[in-house]
């Protein structure tokens, strides 16, 4: 009788006892719902961290960007340029505000949004610019801050799957004008679901939680006087995030010892490419993605299916919002094409790095790969 060995999952979180601990007391105080003070310290700590002044506790990363744009003072028909190659939560958070999403390829290289592709298409509507730090890589941020800077641009970071990264000694989430986090289940810090919106305006900060809590009156609760939603975080998840942020370093150092032995181990595979961290950077690597060159062989699915059979487990990239079904049918990106976007989606995956991966099962992994590509 053989015994089968356990599936190395894509990204597994870490709990430990502090975050138990915290759960506890809030259920011992009964604070369980989005009053407590787990809520308070979860901002203040991860707005600090980030370099910003203010943090807005939200329901998740996707709640956290609509809640930024609906705070932009966008009017209809106004313009946001974002990546392709990223979630459709940017895009959903875009036209949730009424305003249009303008597209630009990726990077070929670090598969962030290409900045050098964005003066080309400011237009006269044009109002926000939205970078998404893609899979722990920051997007060149200088040139981009600089160009926003001279046409009057709002700068809404999607720092969703960055957390911790830098840009040129600066963390993410602190250099533009708003920035956006997720704390789902996979991210380095995970509140299980949840978001957040950091600011250093007071008055936007303000705005921000007015439209989190059903913009309720500040004179008389039941009395509206805008339309806001519920997008409040509860304080048993701030109290998860709390003990989260408190080993952040670890986490970090962790994520980026895991990619250092994947790429020790894998440079000497031709038909991969690998990650990247630019002199500037410094890559978390949330996911480790490798992209299948175009003479390797083999394509993508099958590669993944070669794994799996192998008990292995993969996640394929993002698939370009220009090439969204749904999108398309809205008369959304017509006739566009995105070659990066598009070469990265229909030949990237992710292999297992979880905070929780092992040494053991990472040596599993690639000895695994490197049987599939032969």
């Amino acid at each position: 009788m053989t015994t089968q060995r356990r599936r190395i999952p894509v990204n597994e979180p870490v709990i430990g006892e502090a975050e138990r601990r915290n759960v506890l007391r809030c259920l011992e105080q009964g604070w369980i719902s989005s009053e407590g003070a787990f809520v308070d310290e979860f901002e203040r700590t991860w707005a600090a961290y980030c370099g910003m002044t203010e943090g807005v506790a939200v329901s998740s990363g996707t709640t956290a960007l609509e809640l930024a744009l609906a705070t932009a003072d966008l009017e209809p028909g106004d313009e946001v340029i974002l990546p392709s190659f990223t979630i459709i939560s940017c895009v959903l958070a875009v036209l949730e505000a009424g305003a249009v999403p303008v597209l630009v390829d990726c990077d070929p290289d670090t598969w962030c949004m290409d900045v050098d592709q964005v003066a080309s298409r400011i237009g006269p509507r044009t109002r926000a610019v939205m970078p998404v730090h893609i899979y722990g890589h920051p997007v060149d941020m200088d040139p981009l801050l600089a160009l926003a800077d001279r046409h009057r641009l709002r700068v809404i970071e999607d720092a969703a799957e960055a957390h911790g990264a830098q840009y040129r000694g600066r963390r993410v989430g602190g250099l533009g004008s708003m920035s956006c986090f997720s704390f789902y289940a996979n991210k380095i810090v995970t509140t299980g679901e949840g978001g957040m919106v950091l600011t250093s305006s007071p008055e936007t900060a303000a705005r921000l939680r007015s439209g989190r809590n059903l913009a309720f009156g500040t004179e008389r609760r039941f009395l509206h006087t805008a339309l806001g939603h519920n997008y409040r975080l509860t304080n048993l998840q701030a109290a998860i995030g709390v003990a989260q942020i408190a080993s952040i370093d670890e986490r970090v150092r962790r994520k980026r010892e895991i990619a250092t032995r994947y790429t020790d181990r894998l440079t000497r595979l031709p038909q991969l490419q690998l990650p990247v961290e630019r002199p500037w950077a410094t890559n978390v690597y949330w996911m480790y993605g490798v992209v299948l060159r175009e003479d390797a062989g083999i394509e993508r699915d099958e590669l993944a299916a070669r794994l799996r059979d192998r008990g292995v487990d993969t996640r394929p990239f993002f698939v370009g919002m220009h090439e969204q079904p749904v999108l398309q049918r809205m008369g959304l990106f017509a006739g566009e094409r995105y070659p990066n976007s598009e070469r990265i989606a229909s030949r990237g995956l992710y292999l297992p790095s979880g905070l929780a991966l092992t040494r053991e099962q990472q040596h599993v992994v690639c000895a695994t790969l490197e049987d599939a590509l032969r």
